[in-house]
This record gives structure tokens, sequence and C-alpha cells, in this order.
């Protein structure tokens, strides 16, 4: 309900004439925003009362300027209660555009869309990563996909935008474009960010997200086991482009570093602290925090493997990294030669060395998280969730603990 609604008449002296009147000006004062314009009449100053906005006197000259600003005031009320019974969003502006009889142009929630997608492009590299952006595209692709599908239309007024909406594009992004279920939720959560900032704007009044609700179900992360980094580690491939890459997603196994990460790594990213051990001293460009990692001996010793090779040496690159595409191309093919019956993709390297690498053998949670750069420990905890092998080889000491030490009887625990 709209609060601290106003009307007010005052004066405004026109500078550009000589004439001794002054404009009588509309002002409409609702929720703190305020919009004015001209009433239509003057009056001399010596004749208006400001403080009840009417002329001064009883002459029927008085009278009837006075029941024209009236009718003005009963006409803005009127406009107001129109816009409320319509559920519209209401605005000063809005009223005085309802007032004068102009109508409001519609915001299209694609054509805002696609102004927040072309601010995050001009940011790409300084606020956002590339695949941030791609991900919003796709997203919008998708909106549009779907209203052609549902509604026949490419763009939709915002105000029209409500908890149907919501529930028909979910349906549709998991019947038509077959999303799982965390991929659907990831599409509206992107799609909220666009209702937000209409909200923001004062655009929308209302969130038709209040009451639609839907959250992302935990998914079992795969990794590499021991024996498996192992098999990788000692193939040999018939090509080099094999190799390559099998080195360069063995390395990401043993820091932790993501795709891009591992792409951006120059040779300065490497340093020595004061006890002589070589550490990476990077940042995550999709979260922008400090990822220092030491580094263990088979990282170490992909880097020296590479460290004269011409596109390391062209690029001051630290590895010679191939495309993302191609990069999973090739897991894939390791994978297969290597008798692994798992979907290999770069990211999987990732979750090894917080699994296989790390947690298993003994690194706290806190240290992961760090190393991995999780702004909250949180993100790090889903991974621990799925190292049952850790919990029951702490278990096992526990309980051969408890398999050395003979039960004492009743008799014996009264004697002592």
């Amino acid at each position: 309900m709209q609060t601290n609604f106003n009307v007010l008449f005052f004066l405004k002296k026109n500078k550009g004439t000589k004439s001794n009147e002054a404009i009588i000006f509309v002002r409409i004062t609702l929720n703190g925003q305020r919009a004015e314009f001209s009433s239509g009449r003057r009056c001399l100053p010596s004749q208006w009362n400001a403080t009840a906005s009417k002329m001064v006197g009883t002459t029927n000259e008085a009278r009837a300027f006075n029941m024209y600003l009236d009718t003005v005031q009963l006409k803005i009320y009127e406009a107001h209660r129109q816009l409320m019974q319509a559920g519209e969003t209401i605005t000063a502006e809005s009223l005085k555009n309802k007032y004068q009889g102009k109508t409001d142009r519609p915001r299209m929630a694609m054509e805002i869309f696609q102004d927040h997608n072309d601010r995050m492009e001009a940011l790409v590299e300084e606020e956002y990563a590339p695949g941030t952006l791609e991900r919003y595209k796709t997203t919008m692709k998708h909106t549009i996909e779907f209203m052609q599908w549902k509604y026949n239309i490419s763009d939709i007024d915002i105000k029209k935008i409500d908890h149907a909406f919501l529930t028909d594009y979910e349906f549709y992004l998991r019947t038509v474009r077959t999303c799982n279920n965390n991929t659907s939720v990831k599409y509206i959560k992107n799609f909220s960010k666009i209702i937000n900032i209409c909200l923001k704007n004062g655009w929308l009044m209302r969130s038709p997200f209040i009451n639609y609700s839907t959250k992302l179900k935990e998914v079992n992360r795969v990794y590499l086991t021991e024996a498996e980094i192992e098999t990788i580690m000692k193939k040999e491939f018939a090509t080099d482009r094999l190799s390559q890459i099998r080195d360069v997603f063995i390395f990401s196994c043993f820091t932790g570093l993501a795709y891009v990460d591992v792409a951006n790594l120059k040779k300065s990213d490497i340093n020595l602290i004061m006890n002589g051990e070589k550490w990476i001293f990077t940042k995550r460009q999709k979260t922008d925090t400090i990822c220092n990692v030491p580094l263990l001996p088979p990282a170490e010793k992909i880097i020296l493997k590479y460290a004269n090779h011409p596109q390391c040496l062209n690029s001051d690159k630290l590895l010679p990294v191939s495309s993302n595409q191609k990069t999973n191309e090739y897991l894939k093919d390791i994978a297969t030669l290597c008798g692994i019956n798992k979907v290999l993709t770069f990211h999987i390297a990732r979750h090894t060395f917080a699994t296989t690498v790390t947690l298993t053998n003994g690194v706290s949670i806190e240290s992961v998280s760090k190393m991995l750069g999780h702004k909250s420990i949180k993100t790090t905890q889903h991974y621990a969730k799925i190292i049952d092998r850790k919990v029951g080889d702490d278990m096992r000491l526990l309980k051969d603990k408890y398999t050395d030490q003979p039960m004492k009887t009743d008799t014996e625990s009264a004697a002592g």
C-alpha cells in the first residue's frame, strides 16, 4: 500500500517574463519521490496564501480559481485510485503521467537483460570472467526461446512477470530443454538478477520470486583415486598432444587450480618462501580470491619438463595449455586409454586435489579451503562429505585401540 502521498500547489516565478504574476505549480510527493508540473494558472504573489495553497479572497475570480485547483487535486487522487485498482506500480512520475493522460512506455525484460549483458561485457577481465558473461547470454537466449514457446513473443513487460511465468519457465527448462535440476535452478537464478535490477530501480514494487522456491540438489563430485592418478601418470601415449594435456591435468590434480587459472599462470607466479619451498602465488579468476599453493613434487616436475617448451617461452606462460574444449575432448580419450570408467573433465582435477591428494591424507579442511580459494568453508565441506575412506581409516585406528584392550568383568570392575 502506498504511503506519504500528498498534493501541493505552490508559486514559481517565471524569470523570463516581465509579468508580476507567478505560475501555480503542482507537486506530487509519493514515498519520498517528487514530480512537478504547471497547473496552467497564474497568480500575483500578494494574492496567494501559501499555507492554504489557495488564492486569497471571496471574489468570483478567487472562487473559480480555487475550485479549479480543487478539481486538479481530485483528479490526481482519482488517478492514484485507478492505478492502485489496476495493480500498477505507482511512482510520483507515473501518477503525474496518469493525470496528464500520458501512457508510460512499458519496460521490457529482455531490453533490461541485454543492457545488463552489455555492461557485463564491458567489464570482462576487470570484474567478470568470460564464462560468467556466457552463462548470462545463454540464460537470456533460453528466456527468449521460452517466451516464444509459451506466449509466441520475444519480450515481455516486466510488470507481467509473475509466479506463473517463473513456474512455466522452470517447466520449460526441465522438459523442452531437458535441463537437470541444478542447471534449471542456475538459469532461474541468473534471471532473478534481472528482476532484482528492476526492484532496485523502482520499476517493480513486488518481486515475483516471493512465493517461488527451488533449490540445488547436492551432487556427488567425481574425483580420481590414487590408483587412477598413478595409472594416468605412468601411461605412455602415442602423441605428444595427449601427453601434454595429461601433464597439465595432473599438474592441476596436485595444485587444485581451475583450468583458467592454470592457463593464466606465468613463471613469475612461482616464488620461494623463507624456508626455500616453492609456492604458487596467484588469484582465482572466478572469485578474485587469493590462492597460494605449495608446489608438490609431481607438479614441480611437470613445470621443469616444460620450462623450455616453445609455447611457454613465446608467451611467458608456465605450461602449454590447450583450449578448454580441446583439453576436455582429449581427457575423455585419455580416460578410455587408461581404462578409467569416468567422464574425465579438467575440473575433476580440482576435485581430486581436494579429496584424494589433500583431505584424504590428513590436510585440514581449513588449509584445503584456503588453497582452493574458496570464499566460504561450506563450499569445501562438500568434498569432506564424500571421503568415506578417510572416515574408515580414522575409525579403524579407534577400533584397533579398543580391540587391544580386554573387557573387564563385573567382579574386576568392582574390585578396582
